[in-house]
C-alpha cells in the first residue's frame, strides 16, 4: 500500500500545479473557441423548425456560462476578471433571440450585460425594442428600454414612448406619471397634460386620481409660463431672463403657485423648471419622488 502512496502523492501535485494555468487558458480563449459555431439562424428555423426554442435557450445558456465563467469566484463574485468579448455575446444573444423572439433570459442578460457592464445602451434597447414586438403583453420590456432612455441616453422623448407603454401594459400609476414627466421635459408640456387626463379618466383609485391631479395642476401651470415665455421672445427679440420679467412685462398677471410647494424657474436653456421637481418633499417614498 505504502508503495502507491509516493505516486499518488506526485499526480496530485501535478493536477494542482496545472489546475491554475489551466483555468486561466480555458478562461481566456476566444469566444467562438468557448462556445462553439452558432449556425445561422436562418438555417437553423429552415433545419430544426420544431426546436428552435431548445436551440435558443441553449445558445443563452451558453453564453451565460462563457460570462460567467470570466468572473471572479468566491472572493470576488460578480467581478469580471478576464476580458470580455460584448460584440460576439450580443450578436450570439440576438442570434438567439431571432430563433425564440419569446425567451425572456435572453432580454434579462442583454439589459444586464449589455447596458450595465459593457455600456452598450443603445444596442441593449434595441434588443428589448425587438422584444417588444413579440412579448406584446409584458411590461417589462418597455419599463426596461424607458430606463435606459431616460438614465443612460438622456432622450427624455424617447423614455416617455416607453414608460408610457408600460404604463398601458402594467396600469401602474407610477409609469404613468414617469411617462407624464418625460413628456413635459421633452418640451411637450401640452401632450402630457392630455396624457394624464387620460390616465385620470380611467384611474379608480383615489390616492391615483389625487396624485394625477396634482402633477396636471403643476403641468397646466407650466404650460401658462411656457406660453408667456414664447409671448415675450416674440415680442422681446430675446428670451426672458428671470420669471419675474414676465410679469413685470404684462406677460404674465402673476407666477402661478407650485401645487408641490417649489418654486418655478428658467433653466439655462430656458425651460420652465421647478424646485420641487413635480415632488413633495414630506413624502420620500412616494412614487411622485421617483427620478
Amino acid at each position: 500500500m505504502k508503495r502507491y502512496v509516493a505516486p499518488a502523492v506526485c499526480v496530485l501535485l501535478a493536477y494542482l500545479a496545472l489546475l491554475g494555468p489551466f483555468t486561466r487558458a480555458m478562461a481566456q480563449k476566444p469566444f467562438e473557441e468557448k462556445l462553439g459555431l452558432v449556425p445561422n439562424p436562418k438555417v437553423l428555423q429552415v433545419l430544426l423548425p420544431d426546436y428552435q426554442e431548445m436551440m435558443a435557450a441553449s445558445i443563452i445558456g451558453k453564453v451565460i456560462l462563457y460570462y460567467g465563467s470570466l468572473t471572479g469566484h468566491l472572493d470576488q463574485p460578480g467581478k469580471v476578471i478576464y476580458a470580455a468579448d460584448y460584440p460576439a455575446m450580443s450578436r450570439t444573444v440576438h442570434a438567439a433571440l431571432r430563433l425564440d423572439p419569446y425567451n425572456m433570459d435572453g432580454y434579462y442578460f442583454g439589459q444586464a450585460i449589455l447596458a450595465w457592464d459593457a455600456r452598450q445602451y443603445q444596442l441593449a434597447s434595441d434588443l428589448l425594442e425587438y422584444g417588444m414586438q413579440h412579448r406584446t403583453w409584458d411590461w417589462q420590456l418597455p419599463f426596461f428600454a424607458g430606463f435606459n432612455y431616460a438614465y443612460f441616453l438622456g432622450d427624455k422623448e424617447k423614455a416617455a414612448q416607453m414608460y408610457m407603454r408600460a404604463g398601458e401594459l402594467s396600469g401602474s400609476a407610477l409609469f404613468n406619471k414617469l411617462a407624464g414627466r418625460y413628456l413635459q421635459e421633452s418640451g411637450q408640456t401640452q401632450m402630457a397634460i392630455d396624457y394624464l387626463q387620460t390616465m385620470l379618466n380611467s384611474a379608480h383609485n383615489p390616492a391615483v386620481k389625487k396624485s394625477l391631479q396634482v402633477r396636471i395642476e403643476a403641468f397646466q401651470a407650466v404650460l401658462l409660463i411656457e406660453q408667456a415665455r414664447d409671448r415675450y421672445t416674440a415680442a422681446k427679440g430675446r428670451a426672458p431672463d428671470t420669471l419675474e420679467a414676465l410679469v413685470a412685462g404684462g406677460f404674465l398677471d402673476t407666477l402661478p403657485p407650485d401645487p408641490y410647494g417649489g418654486r418655478f424657474y428658467l433653466d439655462q436653456n430656458q425651460q420652465v423648471r421647478t424646485t420641487s421637481k413635480f415632488a413633495f418633499s414630506s413624502s420620500p417614498d412616494s412614487p411622485d419622488n421617483a427620478p
